[in-house]
């Protein structure tokens, strides 16, 4: 890949996204394409200059127009992003989306439409990739009307066809066209795998808008939900939607990798996977909602996966084991922060916390939407075991942490979620269990929390046994129904997180301080997740007026399109990758029990 013009990084927050539920490109406010992996999530990148700023690849739509700003907005209830240009010479509007539809007749491809709104705009086209993490070398050539790109060591060829012509300029594709105002212009990139087929042009402009907007209208209007903060709640179930496979029913933790946690700093993870207890509570949100079917993909994949192996923490989304961490030092990082990281090395860590996630969100799909078969049943009762196994063992926690092993309150806690929801599950259908064994297991973790790691000098429950500190995961206990959201241990424990991680409405998950917690360098941002778990919280415990004040001023912190990333730092800018999976299922759950509690009040 040949070096470009230097591309100015621009702020996480200023990046909306598309998708077709194979992959994901994120468009940025100058209507530039700044990241994508094709063909998959956990492919390698095909623009990627959001994590290098010089030779990353980008796909560009640039109107001639001087002094000009850009807004962006989503067709209501889809996920069709337009973004619009304003210039004293005239308006520009672009509309990029993934096609989809019910029938499968559109391969993977990025639709670019622009149009000149108001006066006569000269656009410039750039579309340079940059493939295989921008190791791969690539060839560009004119077949008919249209521009491949080839690269020999991917598994993937780029077909860019338009109602413009096309040129090449060294390694990319470039046009330059002039719209009158009201006309119209398309461009597509069609990302095509061995030998899959294209389409032509006009089965693009003639089809392909109309049939994605109807899938994305048709799909969110099966929620079942209705109540307050309605368009919220449903931006964040389309962007949980962008973040599941089709194919194989899994989910991403959020489809980039490697944007910082600090800037500058070390923190800078690859989350293109599917977490167990990540993808467990997205499919707890979309039941909640009445997204049955991809609950129901979801389960059929984790069936799969436990018929032929243990579970493990964390998987590729076709269900491979394997996942290496490797630093991808061709990567400048995003404004400088390094290294980039490849894979995940969580994959190796002892989480036992995740079978509570999953067993619960089981437990729901059971009670909420159908039964679940007795073989199904028998794969449960083997997680169940290993949670009898390993339940007192130390391990890495929900944050991953990378220093020693600790006996952590929030997997302690997701033990006794997995032994009381799969004894419910197995009373709720009358499936033979050893019923005393599991009781007494249930009651022995019961004890341990409540008794253990409480700590009286702080009046808080700590994040690991001994710890002189709260976490913010301890909001997950009155959430899970451990503990009543009224007693005065809880409430005292309310205070203290509040007292140590809050600023205003912001929430710390730890201090991390001196003592160095997590083994990584360097303080992070704070996480929207965890606010949204205090909202919750509050809630539950009868402040209800300040949970809605803090919901409210928490959605301020989102971008212009209601997205989050997984952090806020410290001038309230977006960090680490973007958009976070977690952040939107914590806000649904959180927007769910307060439009419960108000229409309670209300009556």
């Amino acid at each position: 890949m040949a070096k470009h013009k230097k591309r100015k990084f621009q702020p996480i927050e200023n990046y909306g996204v598309i998708g077709n539920l194979k992959t994901v490109a994120l468009v940025s406010l100058q209507g530039s394409i700044d990241f994508l992996c094709a063909p998959r999530f956990d492919s390698p990148t095909v623009f990627a200059s959001m994590l290098d700023s010089e030779k990353g690849g980008y796909f560009s739509v640039e109107p001639q127009l001087e002094n000009c700003t850009s807004k962006q907005l989503y067709l209501p209830g889809t996920a069709v992003l337009l973004t619009r240009f304003f210039a004293e010479q005239g308006i520009a509007e672009l509309t990029d989306y993934m096609p989809l539809s019910k029938e499968t007749d559109f391969p993977s491809a990025i639709v670019r439409q622009i149009k000149a709104i108001r006066g006569n705009i000269t656009f410039k086209v750039y579309c340079v990739p940059s493939f295989g993490y921008t190791k791969s070398t690539h060839t560009v050539q004119h077949e008919n009307d249209e521009l491949v790109f080839f690269s020999k060591t991917e598994k993937i060829t780029l077909k860019l066809k338009a109602d413009v012509p096309l040129h090449i300029k060294k390694d990319m594709g470039y046009a330059e066209f002039t719209l009158k105002e009201s006309e119209m212009a398309h461009i597509i990139m069609e990302i095509i795998e061995g030998d899959g087929s294209a389409a032509d042009l006009n089965h693009y402009t003639k089809h392909g808008y109309r049939k994605t907007v109807d899938y994305w209208r048709e799909w969110i209007n099966q929620t079942t939900y209705k109540g307050r903060y309605d368009e919220i709640i449903r931006r964040s179930a389309i962007t949980l939607k962008l973040l599941t496979s089709a194919e194989f029913g899994s989910a991403v933790a959020a489809p980039t990798f490697g944007l910082p946690e600090t800037i500058g700093g070390n923190r800078n993870w690859d989350y293109r996977f599917t977490w167990i207890r990540d993808a467990a509570f997205t499919m707890y949100a979309f039941l909640r909602l009445g997204f049955f079917d991809e609950a129901t993909a979801f389960m059929d994949w984790i069936f799969n996966l436990c018929q032929k192996i243990d579970l493990q923490l964390v998987y590729q989304i076709d269900g491979n084991a394997k996942i290496k961490e490797v630093e991808a030092d061709q990567f400048e990082g995003y404004q400088a922060s390094k290294p980039v990281r490849i894979g995940n090395e969580a994959a190796s860590q002892l989480q036992i916390d995740i079978y509570g996630e999953l067993i619960d969100t089981v437990y729901i799909y059971n009670k909420s939407h159908k039964p679940i078969t007795y073989e199904f049943w028998t794969l449960i009762e083997k997680q169940v075991q290993c949670v009898i196994k390993q339940w007192k063992k130390p391990d890495h926690g929900i944050w991953e942490i990378r220093n020693e092993k600790k006996e952590f309150l929030h997997t302690r806690l997701m033990c006794w979620v997995a032994m009381d929801r799969a004894i419910k599950i197995a009373e709720n259908r009358s499936f033979p269990y050893p019923e005393s064994e599991w009781h007494n297991i249930r009651s022995e973790i019961y004890a341990d929390i409540y008794h253990n790691f409480w700590n009286e000098k702080l009046g808080a429950w700590v994040q690991y046994k001994g710890a002189t500190h709260v976490d913010a995961s301890a909001l997950l206990m009155p959430l899970t129904h451990f503990i009543s959201p009224l007693e005065s241990r809880w409430l005292s424990t309310m205070k203290v997180i509040d007292e140590e991680l809050l600023l205003d409405v912001l929430v710390y998950r730890y201090k991390n301080g001196m003592t160095k917690i997590d083994g990584l360098e360097g303080e992070e941002g704070t996480f929207n997740m965890c606010s949204f778990w205090f909202i919750e919280a509050l809630a539950k415990s009868g402040e209800l007026e300040r949970a809605v004040e803090n919901f409210e001023k928490m959605i301020g912190y989102s971008n212009h399109l209601l997205l989050f990333s997984e952090e806020l730092g410290r001038k309230g800018e977006h960090l680490g990758n973007f958009p976070q999976a977690f952040t939107h299922l914590a806000l649904i759950s959180a927007a769910v029990e307060l439009n419960k509690q108000l229409s309670r009040e209300t009556g």
